[in-house]
């Protein structure tokens, strides 16, 4: 599986209906749409589909037509975003009705044409799936787990500050089994 770090975008036009398609990772989804529908006052629709991962490790999956007829669009969006195996990814298309119907066919051609064009212009990475703890260090330990994390890609989601210090942290396995390997002499595993 891959997902994308960095939104792009992209216009495709099939008989004078614009089709901007704008690609994103998933947390940027909500803020996106709400920003475009701003933006786009006289677009006549936003259609959507999203893939991602929810706390229980199961891929959640939507699509919306928006008005299109039923099929035609999200649908066929979220098909893309299968078949190439993304993740936590989102699209939007912003279409702009040229004056010209295109038919169902054609509405489906279009959708999943602009949606595999934006995936073509971005950088995919190769997605892994994390695991977190909750570790506790000495104080005096900080500034090494610090150093340690940045060097394996562990990533630290929360500090907390106590008679011990308490990391939350999250990585892929391997990384998060190196980290704890070279570490082991001054952390304590809680969860």
């Amino acid at each position: 599986m891959k997902y994308i770090e960095t939104s792009s975008e992209l216009t495709h036009e099939v008989k004078q209906s614009k089709f901007i398609a704008h690609l994103m990772p998933y947390s940027d989804y909500e803020s996106t749409l709400k920003t475009l529908k701003s933006q786009h006052t006289k677009a006549r629709h936003f259609v959507t589909a999203f893939r991602y991962f929810n706390e229980f490790n199961q891929i959640v999956e939507h699509s919306s037509d928006d008005g299109e007829p039923k099929g035609t669009s999200g649908k066929p969006s979220l098909m893309v975003l299968q078949g190439q195996e993304l993740i936590n990814s989102a699209v939007i298309i912003v279409r702009y009705f040229g004056g010209t119907k295109l038919g169902t066919g054609g509405l489906v051609r279009a959708y999943s044409d602009a949606v595999n064009l934006v995936i073509n212009e971005v950088k995919l990475s190769e997605y892994q799936q994390e695991i977190q703890k909750i570790i506790s260090i000495e104080y005096t330990d900080v500034r090494f787990i610090d150093y340690e994390c940045e060097v394996f890609g562990v990533t630290i989601l929360e500090k907390i500050f106590d008679i011990k210090t308490q990391y939350k942290i999250k990585a892929s396995e391997e990384n998060m089994k190196k980290f704890l390997e070279k570490v082991e002499r001054v952390v304590k595993i809680i969860e």
